[in-house]
């Protein structure tokens, strides 16, 4: 991958939330559920996530049935990358951290 990015919170667990192919409203529950309500975002801000997220290439838009107003997205394979290198980053910190506090 070779670059280093610090994702947000939120925007972290919005790409972990894009496993699976997911619709705003899921994306938003998901979100608030799997950070322990920490994490919990308005319409507003998750479209614009969103959008960015899609113009980064990291997830897309999934073809809308005729008829819906629901929108589906899904991570591509550099969204994938992109959260992996994040949860190895994250590692990483933990790992120093309870190193340094058992005085290793």
């Amino acid at each position: 991958m070779g670059e280093a990015i610090a994702l947000t919170e939120a925007t972290y667990y919005i790409l972990l939330s894009l496993i699976a192919p997911q619709h705003g409203y899921g994306i938003m529950q998901q979100t608030e559920q799997m950070s322990h309500g920490r994490v919990r975002l308005a319409a507003g801000t998750l479209y614009g996530a969103l959008n960015t997220l899609c113009d980064k290439g990291w997830i897309i838009q999934l073809p809308v049935e005729d008829g819906s107003r629901r929108k589906e997205y899904k991570l591509t394979e550099r969204g994938r990358a992109i959260l992996q290198s994040e949860v190895d980053r994250l590692r990483e910190l933990a790992d120093n951290g309870e190193r340094i506090l058992k005085g290793e």
